[in-house]
């Protein structure tokens, strides 16, 4: 498998992250949910987050072994709950990933494709 495909996949997440964290920016909760258009925006990037994490664990499971600390499985977890259970999505639950999950994993995304660049965190596939 081809590392810059490795690298789209967590650029698509980080991305992804950064815009739902920024959409919220200056928001309550309350704001969060009472703002229908926010909340679209916020879901679809939890989605594209959820999927890019999906295509990383089919297509490069070792990579995704040697990160157990980011939560691959819950990504994607959570992409499966919003896109097959969409009349049912918990907005208190979107809120609070954004608010509490979104930050952190930011920051690991930015540290491993760093590592990915300079080379000291190489896939192993071919």
């Amino acid at each position: 498998m081809n590392d810059n495909r490795l690298i789209d996949y967590l650029g698509h997440m980080l991305e992804a992250a950064r815009l739902a964290y920024s959409y919220v920016e200056g928001l309550d909760k309350n704001d969060f949910i009472a703002d229908t258009r926010t909340q679209q925006a916020v879901i679809l990037n939890i989605i594209v987050i959820g999927e890019a994490a999906t295509k990383l664990a089919k297509d490069y499971p070792e990579f995704i072994g040697r990160h157990p600390d980011v939560p691959w499985r819950s990504m994607k977890g959570m992409r499966n709950r919003i896109a097959h259970g969409y009349f049912d999505i918990n907005l208190d639950i979107v809120w609070d990933t954004v608010q509490t999950a979104l930050p952190p994993l930011m920051e690991r995304l930015t540290a491993i494709r760093n590592e990915l660049a300079n080379g000291s965190d190489r896939e192993i596939e071919s």
